[in-house]
């Protein structure tokens, strides 16, 4: 099996530096060495190296590993018809350990991206260093990676992607160096006007090294001539549209900044020693013992150095947009997005469903992970008890190797175990958070009836999605949206569940009360608050994104179309 695959950087030369390390070993995170393999690595095992990236110029090495299984392979992801949130980033000023406390971070968020991670630190000496790869957070890093990454202040970002071969470069946070010094950036989010500023810049002599909107960003500083370096970065922004949570780093700055809208969400936080961090989600600053301030409001730009927190507009804030799947699907229920405990959404997200969509049954059961606090606010509200009626494994990789013998629905039994106690003879209430292409809950509504079960009756919390996002989500093509093609019957009679129901769109806002306004809801109505300039469309070779890969890595890269 392949090894993780890693990258280091200096930013102020191509050859990387050796660092000076304190005498003082730091605490370890490391019981014992984190040297799990990565199924989606690029190098082989049989490499004694890893390959180095320094400033975009890299080797690899590799090995043919076709044939090496008798068996077909199969790719359990096909079979992941989520949205995905593409990206989580993490920024920390004033800890000595840093790299350490960023690296745990990213393990919070890992929930919003398992393919890449990456940490950047500034060192003593003022020498961007960064560390990225492919894989999850504990097998891209261990104690002598963070070892390369000293200092006080670091940002650190953890990725979603489909983009197979291309994965590694697309890795943040990147690094670039211009006249005025380096700079980091991490970003979650995606700029709807990507396309257009790229051909701008490559048509002034730019020359991109990714195939990733972030990097406009860079360029879009590097070319600007206001002053100071905040004041750059705000001058950058506003050419962007669409959505951007970003952290930035210097040689003696971080930077904060969230789009005027507001789309994709960003905290603030603070640990007992003084230390600023900034994250994604507020579980984030729970492990590393870090209190919760504020949002960076949307439109806001926060400068962290040695003199403290400084509060900028990027300019007149738009009305906010924050994404509502954030509170449906994207956050960890522990963590508090948008003001609100996402926890309590869902439980209330639950409630309603049972008060709006009432059936007779035995037994409330949850897809987990993500459908079980909606479940729960429904078994309470209609007074049935809530069991485990599916056990998910969380030991799955990518690929595994399926008998010879074709078994039906392979990728779903890999994830999902129904409980034949639970579910034998009942009428049984299903609760999911939501339905994209429909292909998986026909999935387990069958399992569920091989498994016994009388009656199955599924229940969305969320209203239906009708249009793909363009703000950070990876969604299919609205043409591969079930709910733009069927009505509610329809797609209750193709997965073949008794009867199937949706979270009310009027009730949701109404629910939200004076906030409703404050939500994007472009995918279950199609308005959108910053229009597309590029349409998603559904692919030959294999399906753009939610069910995993049906063709080969080489159908990704171009998703896309003016």
């Amino acid at each position: 099996m392949a090894a993780t695959t890693t990258t280091f950087s200096s930013s102020l030369s191509l050859i990387p530096k050796p660092n000076n390390l304190s005498t003082t070993k730091p605490l370890s995170l490391f019981p014992k060495p984190f040297l799990k393999p990565s199924p989606l690595s690029l190098v082989s095992s049989s490499s004694s190296s890893s390959p180095l990236l320094v400033h975009g110029i890299s080797q690899y090495f590799s090995s043919d590993t076709s044939g090496e299984h008798s068996l077909p392979s199969f790719d359990h992801q096909e079979d992941d018809e989520k949205p995905r949130e593409e990206c989580g980033v993490v920024g920390i000023f004033g800890d000595p350990e840093a790299s350490r406390l960023c690296y745990l971070a990213l393990h919070a968020l890992q929930h919003r991206g398992q393919e890449g991670a990456g940490i950047v630190t500034v060192s003593n000496e003022k020498v961007l260093q960064t560390i990225t790869g492919v894989g999850l957070v504990s097998e891209v890093f261990n104690e002598s990676k963070l070892d390369q990454l000293p200092g006080e202040f670091a940002i650190g970002h953890v990725r979603y992607s489909t983009a197979g071969a291309s994965m590694l470069k697309n890795v943040q946070p990147f690094v670039a160096g211009y006249r005025f010094g380096s700079i980091g950036v991490a970003h979650n989010g995606n700029l709807v006007n990507y396309k257009q500023l790229r051909a701008m810049l490559e048509e002034n002599g730019s020359i991109f090294n990714t195939s990733s909107d972030t990097e406009v960003v860079l360029h879009l500083i590097a070319i600007s001539k206001a002053r100071p370096f905040f004041m750059r970065i705000i001058d950058a922004c506003e050419k962007l549209q669409g959505a951007y949570s970003m952290v930035f780093v210097t040689e003696d700055k971080l930077v904060a900044v969230r789009d005027p809208h507001g789309f994709r969400p960003l905290v603030m936080g603070r640990r007992s020693n003084g230390a600023v961090v900034f994250a994604s989600e507020t579980c984030a600053l729970d492990l590393i013992e870090a209190t919760y301030e504020r949002e960076v409001y949307p439109g806001e730009v926060l400068v962290v150095d040695k003199d403290g927190v400084k509060s900028q507009c990027l300019m007149s804030r738009n009305e906010p947009k924050q994404c509502i799947f954030e509170h449906i699907y994207f956050s960890l229920p522990n963590s508090i997005v948008f003001g609100r405990s996402v926890y309590e959404s869902r439980h209330v997200f639950g409630e309603i469903l049972a008060t709006e969509s009432p059936v007779e049954c035995d037994v409330v059961i949850a897809v987990p992970d993500s459908g079980v606090v909606a479940a729960l606010g429904y078994a309470a509200k209609s007074g049935v008890a809530f069991q485990q009626g599916l056990i998910r494994s969380h030991y799955v990789g990518r690929t595994f190797i399926e008998p010879s013998q074709k078994i039906r629905d392979f990728g779903v039994k890999l994830k999902l175990s129904p409980v034949r106690g639970v579910l034998e003879g009942k009428r049984v209430v299903v609760v999911d958070d939501s339905i994209v292409r429909g292909t998986t809950s026909s999935k387990i509504v069958r399992l569920l009836r091989e498994a016994g079960a009388k009656e199955v009756h599924m229940r969305i919390a969320s209203p239906p999605i009708v249009a793909s996002c363009y703000y950070g989500v990876d969604t299919p093509s609205s043409e591969e949206l079930i709910s733009n093609r069927m009505s509610v019957q329809e797609i209750s009679d193709f997965i073949g569940s008794d009867s199937l129901a949706f979270l009310s769109f009027d009730t949701l806002k109404k629910h939200l009360g004076e906030d409703s306004k404050s939500f994007c809801y472009a995918c279950f109505t199609g308005d959108y608050p910053v229009k597309p300039q590029e349409v998603k469309v559904k692919r030959g070779g294999g399906d753009f994104i939610d069910d995993g890969l049906v063709g080969s890595f080489d159908n990704i890269e171009a998703g896309w179309v003016r």
